[in-house]
């Protein structure tokens, strides 16, 4: 057995160990101070700079495609700052943004997790992917008019960062980020890669927004070389999504809710997931894909905080739920969707503690599971352990229970443990068993 298995939770042990004295007297807000005051004084003129850390380690303690026991671990890096342009230059609410990240490390659903095949559906650690590499992921101005009412941003974004936006503290990638991005990634680049875009929303009151945006389709910002590549060759057409959102307030302690309703058009060409060029199945023929002409899906999400403790509404239950649906010719999965609760300080002596639960669902179009026998009957292969059968994929399930150790106002510590039931959507892969830890830290 690799003792490997054993750095997730041992990591996790050394920080709860390790910093119970600052988790109860340092209340900074950086993991490097304030620097003598200098940075209090930078961000009360404007400028706010952001050194983030996000690392997540993961062991297989059962099952799974390959069940030798062993740990990966990745992590990234995000390095940035945000200008206030009207304490800086007096331009009326207006700002710029950049960041730049650097991921690096390995992931434990490729190595252990999925049939290589296949792979997972989703992954055990969300931070891992779109190339272990430096990236230029946020570079935008964005300026507010009449009273802040109509919002336009410009520059370099990913979708993420205002359309299907989701809190990202679960470890799995099936609770983390854009739905939309984790499961129609070939044509929604969610961060850390970015394109050129435009963004444009209008605030109808304090509970109510529309937005539409017009993001670059180009597939060669995806690649590893291109993580600063600023042209527009490779472009392929664009993602227009467009979005409702509610933010209601419950109760007399006001507690907030997130509600969003949106749609996505991609005009970029897209395979058939089924039929040839002659209309015919394709898994049958084994002819080129027909071409579609565009690529689209939906989506419903909603939080909302339930209750407050001892009327203190910074702790209490919050519930959350995702449903995506996406268009049944081009898209390989076609349906995706999770619930479930947060509970922050539930005891008094950790006010700022969470406990978090998920259970999520992820679809493999029909028409692609199909296609999967076809091929195999083509071939005459019924033997699932010959390297040339087509794995025959169904639906994924992701659960994740985790509790978030408030370290300090900067560090957050979150072991984990993990449970994929048919990883890749394939019957054949033993259900996995994974143990894990996410480190959350602001430098």
């Amino acid at each position: 057995m690799n003792n490997l298995w054993r750095l997730p939770v041992g990591l996790s042990l050394f920080a709860c160990i390790a910093f119970p004295a600052a988790a109860a007297g340092d209340s900074s807000r950086w993991g490097l101070g304030d620097w003598g005051g200098t940075r209090t004084e930078l961000l009360e003129k404007g400028v706010n700079f952001t050194i983030g850390y996000v690392g997540e380690g993961a062991a297989n303690l059962s099952g799974g495609y390959n069940d030798d026991r062993t740990a990966r671990y990745t992590s990234q890096w995000a390095l940035g700052a945000n200008l206030d342009l009207q304490k800086l230059l007096g331009w009326n609410a207006a700002e710029f943004q950049l960041l730049v990240t650097e991921r690096s490390g390995n992931n434990l659903s490729n190595e252990r997790i999925g049939d290589p095949r296949t792979g997972q559906l989703s992954s055990v650690q969300e931070v891992w992917g779109r190339g272990q590499t430096w990236r230029l992921t946020q570079m935008w101005y964005r300026q507010r008019f009449f009273d802040e009412a109509l919002d336009l941003k410009i520059g370099r974004m990913g979708v993420n960062e205002d359309f299907n936006s989701f809190p990202c503290d679960f470890q799995s990638l099936a609770f983390c980020a854009a739905p939309i991005g984790n499961v129609a990634g070939d044509v929604w680049y969610s961060g850390p890669v970015s394109q050129w875009a435009l963004r444009a929303k209008y605030n109808l009151d304090d509970h109510w927004a529309v937005q539409i945006g017009v993001f670059e389709q180009n597939p060669s910002n995806l690649e590893v070389g291109n993580g600063f590549k600023l042209s527009g060759s490779g472009t392929q057409g664009a993602l227009v999504p467009i979005e409702v959102i509610w933010k209601p307030t419950v109760g007399t302690h006001a507690l907030p809710g997130e509600y969003r309703l949106g749609y996505y058009h991609s005009s970029a060409s897209a395979n058939d997931i089924y039929e040839d060029v002659d209309g015919r199945p394709q898994g049958v023929t084994g002819m080129t894909a027909k071409s579609r002409s565009r690529k689209s899906g939906w989506w419903v999400m909603g939080r909302q905080q339930l209750t407050s403790r001892n009327g203190d509404a910074s702790r209490g239950l919050s519930v959350f739920a995702n449903f995506t649906f996406h268009d049944r010719e081009t898209s390989s999965i076609d349906s995706f969707q999770n619930i479930g609760l947060v509970y922050t300080g539930p005891f008094d002596a950790r006010p700022k503690d969470d406990i978090g639960l998920g259970v999520a669902r992820i679809h493999v179009n029909d028409d692609v599971t199909k296609r999967q026998r076809q091929i195999n009957t083509a071939n005459a292969i019924t033997d699932y352990d010959n390297p040339q059968y087509v794995p025959v994929q169904h639906s994924e399930y992701n659960i994740e229970l985790n509790y978030g150790v408030h370290v300090t106002d900067w560090l957050t510590v979150r072991p984990n443990l993990q449970y994929v039931r048919h990883p890749g959507g394939v019957y054949e892969v033993e259900n996995a068993l994974v143990a894990g830890v996410k480190l959350q830290a602001n430098f």
